[in-house]
């Protein structure tokens, strides 16, 4: 409403004269109502604006009339509304001002400015729907000959098709004003007349049929369409927007135009159809609602009425890519004529009717909009040349509106957008794919619609061809030790290794893995011949892993913790004839036949020759060593890679990430985990060192925080999850340091933390079947996701869907990896090899890509998004586990009959593995026992912290198990028959509260133990902390694994009573206060 200028109107009048009274508003004038109350976002989101360019001897007099006549022929324009949105007043007469802006006296470039922000306050400024009036215009004049009209009502009381009613209209009223000569254009269809209408067909038999045809259209579920996004999606729905065009040439509308002839389509129909196929395309979802709008105008035969009449259609369109594009339009051009044969139910009586579950972030059911328009062609102004547009909204309801407007050679792509989800380029970009996809469509509609081509050839050549321009040189004819012995002779008594007080150079630790390669060589050890190497993390550790590679061998990490069943099912597995350990844990290891070679040892008849470097025999194309990850199947597989593979990684990381002979790093890492080999072999390759510390002193955030920090450490590589560990022990940061994360994703908020600690943060991704990372990003800005940014030397990455097409940018597809990185293979398993690894379709000469199963997409800048997995692997706490095999294992109990597992993060930061379990009939299922049959095959990061016992697993229309619907568990981490008795004494109280509030459970038991409530090691060490903070006595990580609440406590009070004697224990008052603080509940 323009301010300041009287209006002679007053909505609370008493109604006379024809056409004036009140009457109720109609069902989607009350949703507008309601939508509306959200804000002036919501309500900017319905102003209706045009602007009308008018070139010639305009007669301001005459507009101004004409202005004035149409909004006395209309009803709905002078309506406005009860305060409650129920009833629509109809004032018998409005006249409202109509200002005139003379913008005639600036220069091009100012005038330019001033007019586009009068058209930005038309569409920015709301209506007062209470007060009125519902409707406004201005005239600006730009020159003397040039004028434009902006004329803005508000969608409640003014459709689309009425401003076209309202159009022609006002050019006859202004051609009979200007020439005198009278018009009669008959008497206006009444909207108050409508609106009685619509209300006495609420209880008519048409309208009972609606409701069941849209209630059955949903009556299973309700899909949600999850369109990809270039910023991440507010936590409440948004409003501002913005609009893009693209114009789609002749030959093509023509071609649209015949495709919809020859198959029975409208052009509407053809282009609302291949919209919906278009974004099945783009979000992989085969199950999509786009919203159409109806005007109700030509369905009640009153093509003259002006006022709110469209009907919104949530069209369900279910899209089977396998279908020929020609036989889906058909079947849609079906079910859109039967959504029009039953506009008559309301879009909002529907969604109340659902029931749905309500996002605040989305609008309820429908997210994207299509509309089909065409430009009018028959407005005629007496003297007048004139051209409409329709002014780009600055708000929106939806999160993408795409209105087609046909013109006589070409069609128009009017696309809003919400401009918090979405950005300039990325919608311009969408109607460029859009073009090629209707490009494809009219070119062979027999075509499926998965293989309808969608790709511009820009972008297709930037995602193929110049986001893969990583050639690079590295040293091809060289192995992993080579690399490391070129170095040893460049600088022989530099420190190459440190663990405790053992101090390593680069020569002596040449000469020592020499001793154990010379034993590995009289034993028969050679090229692609697999040895165990199985010792604790100490300097043996690399001594015994160089040693098998200067054998010639490969080496399978075989960690010492793990269960002997399944240190056994490798060393079968790869049928390795050696085994280098140590002497010490000999007991540990299981008995097939294997040869053990002692780390240390010399051999039987040693000579001058045992510390020389051996002549192997070994090439680049020869394996380097075999890690054994999780397996669907329940059984663990070997990954085979080979040197040329690592050799390429280490080349590339010495250039980026970087490390140089100055470097010191922190290796922190089980060998068992493939990310160790940048640890512990990088360095060795340029001429820095290493500091190698235990696993007791990696899992502990204090302890490994004293090495960090004392140990002139500058680079140093783990998982998002230790890092979180050293901010938790009180790491302040440390400016000369080079920080590697990798393993996880890298939420936003640790990147934040880290990047406020450290030199340079750099995020890595990388399968164990790609040589340890493909990709690496430095973080710099921590505004959205954090990326993993572009692949590495000599590796390229593509982001395919499921016809192995590359995807458009920013949308979501497979992650595949190619180059010299790749894996053989997986050992001893042809079939899946050839599953996993594949022709690379994109490369001329003969070559592979690895398909990763995982999410993935491109940015625009190139840079690459990770999403999660595609399947039911996943990564906890930087291991890599495949849910299947956990699986595998718990149906291996007798008492099991069904079981599933899922990581689970229903706290933030905190995920966990969760089983549930439906017990055999006849067997009662006790988690303590489940866990102890796990821990005998599975190592303990694939123990689920919680199990949950269920009569049945839920599931899916197709009968498979629901994932989704599986519940949180339980808040108080037990069975709900597990014998439970309450801590008694202070001590039992106080460590009672820490658990509980490390863990978020309710109670905690005498009995309990810590990881079988769903501790696991990360929070144990936390709990090890504030426990010695408390009690003053620091226990190991294994005492929580073996002991329970009430056996800890009674070490801290047996202590305690022994060193005070009959005083009260120091720690009393700290546990007093633990319990005040915590979280004990009786």
């Amino acid at each position: 409403m323009t301010s300041g200028v009287p209006v002679d109107f007053d909505p609370f009048a008493t109604p006379t004269g024809a056409g004036a009274g009140a009457v109720p508003a109609t069902e989607q004038q009350r949703e507008i109502w309601s939508s509306v109350q959200m804000g002036e976002g919501a309500s900017c989101a319905f102003n209706q604006s045009i602007s009308l360019r008018l070139t010639g001897a305009l007669d301001a007099a005459a507009l101004r009339a004409g202005i004035d006549g149409v909004v006395q022929r209309h009803d709905a324009l002078r309506g406005t509304f009860s305060p409650d949105g129920a009833t629509l007043r109809i004032a018998p007469s409005l006249t409202i001002a109509i200002p005139l802006v003379d913008l005639s006296a600036m220069d091009d470039e100012r005038r330019r400015l001033a007019e586009s922000e009068l058209v930005r306050q038309e569409v920015t400024t709301p209506f007062d729907l209470v007060q009125g009036p519902l409707v406004r215009a201005r005239i600006v004049r730009l020159h003397e000959a040039e004028h434009l009209l902006l004329f803005t009502a508000h969608h409640i009381v003014c459709d689309g098709w009425s401003i076209a009613v309202l159009l022609r209209e006002l050019g006859a009223l202004y051609s009979a004003a200007r020439s005198g000569i009278g018009l009669a254009l008959g008497e206006a269809a009444r909207f108050s007349e409508y609106a009685a209408r619509q209300q006495q067909e609420l209880r008519s038999g048409a309208h009972v049929k609606a409701e069941e045809y849209w209630l059955s259209q949903f009556a299973s579920s309700v899909p949600a369409l999850d369109l990809p996004t270039h910023r991440p999606r507010p936590p409440e729905r948004t409003f501002g927007a913005a609009r893009e065009d693209h114009d789609l040439e002749e030959r093509l509308l023509v071609g649209l135009r015949r495709l919809g002839t020859q198959l029975g389509c409208p052009l509407v129909t053809t282009l609302a159809g291949a919209f919906a196929a278009f974004l099945y395309r783009l979000s992989g979802q085969d199950d999509v609602v786009v919203g159409l709008p109806a005007a109700g105008q030509p369905l009640v035969g009153r093509e003259q009425l002006v006022g709110h009449c469209v009907h919104l259609l949530p069209l369900r369109s279910r899209v089977d890519g396998a279908d020929r594009f020609a036989d889906y339009l058909r079947a849609f051009r079906n079910r859109l004529s039967d959504a029009y044969q039953h506009h008559q139910y309301t879009f909002g009586t529907l969604v109340s009717k659902l029931r749905l579950h309500r996002d605040p972030a989305r609008i309820p059911l429908l997210s994207v909009m299509f509309n089909g328009d065409r430009e009018l062609q028959d407005l005629r102004f007496d003297g007048l040349r004139v051209d409409y547009c329709w002014n780009p909204r600055r708000f929106e309801n939806f999160e993408l509106y795409l209105n087609a407007v046909e013109c006589d050679k070409q069609l128009r792509l009017e696309c809003t957008y919400n401009s918090d989800l979405f950005d300039a380029d990325t919608i311009r970009r969408r109607m460029q794919e859009f073009e090629v996809f209707l490009q494809g469509i009219v070119a062979d509609p027999a075509e499926t619609i998965e293989k309808l081509p969608i790709l511009p050839p820009a972008e297709r050549h930037a995602l193929v061809v110049e986001w893969n321009d990583t050639r690079r040189h590295y040293p091809e004819d060289l192995c992993v030790h080579q690399l490391f012995e070129r170095q040893v002779e460049r600088t022989p008594h530099a420190d190459a290794l440190v663990y405790g007080d053992e101090r390593l150079t680069y020569q002596e630790l040449n000469w020592r893995a020499n001793r154990v390669a010379h034993n590995l060589r009289a034993l028969g050890v050679g090229p692609d011949v697999t040895v165990g190497l199985c010792t604790e993390r100490s300097a043996a550790m690399v001594v015994g892993m160089l040693g098998i590679l200067k054998a010639g061998g490969c080496y399978v990490p075989l960690h010492p913790t793990y269960p002997q069943a399944r240190l056994a099912f490798m060393v079968t597995d790869c049928r390795m004839p050696v085994l280098v350990t140590e002497a010490k844990l000999r007991p540990s290891l299981p008995e097939h036949g294997v040869k053990h070679v002692y780390v240390g040892a010399r051999p039987e008849s040693p000579t001058q020759d045992d510390d020389a470097n051996p002549a192997s025999g070994v090439g680049p194309s020869h394996l380097a060593y075999v890690i054994y990850t999780s397996g669907s199947t329940g059984k663990p597989k070997g990954v085979e890679l080979r040197h040329a593979s690592v050799v390429n990684f280490l080349t590339s990381m010495s250039r980026e990430p970087g490390l140089t002979a100055q470097d010191t790093l922190l290796a922190v890492t089980p060998l068992s985990f493939d990310i160790a080999v940048l640890e512990l072999v990088l360095p060795l390759t340029v001429g820095a060192r290493i500091v190698l510390v235990s696993r007791d002193v990696a899992m502990d955030g204090a302890a490994l925080l004293e090495q960090l920090t004392t140990a002139g450490i500058s680079v140093m590589q783990a998982t998002p999850a230790t890092w979180s560990l050293l901010l938790q022990a009180g790491w302040k940061g440390s400016s000369d340091l080079k920080l590697l994360c990798g393993g996880e994703i890298l939420p936003v908020e640790l990147a934040r933390q880290l990047l406020q600690r450290a030199a340079s943060v750099w995020n890595l991704y990388g399968p164990t079947e790609a040589a340890i990372w493909c990709t690496c990003a430095r973080v710099t800005d921590v505004q959205g996701p954090v990326t993993i940014g572009r692949p590495i030397a000599n590796t390229t990455i593509h982001i395919l869907d499921r016809q192995l097409q590359p995807v458009a940018i920013g949308t979501s597809g497979e992650l595949y990896v190619g180059g010299v990185g790749l894996a053989r293979g997986y050992l001893n398993r042809p079939d899946l090899t050839a599953e996993r690894f594949i022709p690379d379709p994109f490369n001329v000469q003969p070559a592979r890509l690895y398909r990763t199963g995982d999410a993935a997409r491109y940015r625009p800048d190139g840079s690459i998004e990770f999403l999660g997995r595609l399947d039911y692997q996943v990564k906890l706490r930087g291991f890599r586990i495949e849910l299947g095999e956990i699986e595998a294992a718990l149906h291996a109990h007798e008492a099991v009959a069904q079981a599933v597992v899922l990581l689970r993060e229903d706290h933030p930061g905190d995920p966990r593995l969760v089983a549930y379990v439906v017990p055999r009939v006849g067997h009662e299922m006790n988690a303590g026992e489940l866990r102890d049959h796990l821990r005998s095959t599975l190592p303990d990061y694939m123990i689920p912290q919680h199990v949950v016992t269920a009569d049945r697993l839920p599931l899916t229309p197709n009968g498979k198990v629901d994932r989704r619907a599986l519940p949180p568990p339980s808040e108080n981490g037990r069975e709900p028959d597990d014998d439970f008795v309450a801590p008694r004494t202070t001590a039992e109280k106080a460590m009672a509260a820490i658990w509980q509030q490390l863990l978020g459970i309710d109670r905690v038991g005498m009995y309990d133990n810590f990881f079988d409530l769903g501790g696991h090691s990360l929070l144990a060490m936390t709990a090890i902390t504030q426990i010695q903070h408390v009690f003053g006595y620091r226990f190991r990580l294994l005492d929580l694994a073996r002991q329970t609440l009430g056996q800890l406590a009674a070490v801290c009070e047996q202590r305690s009573s022994t060193a005070a004697g009959s005083k009260p224990p120091p720690w009393l008052w700290r546990a007093v206060q633990a319990i005040k603080t915590g979280v004990l509940r009786a």
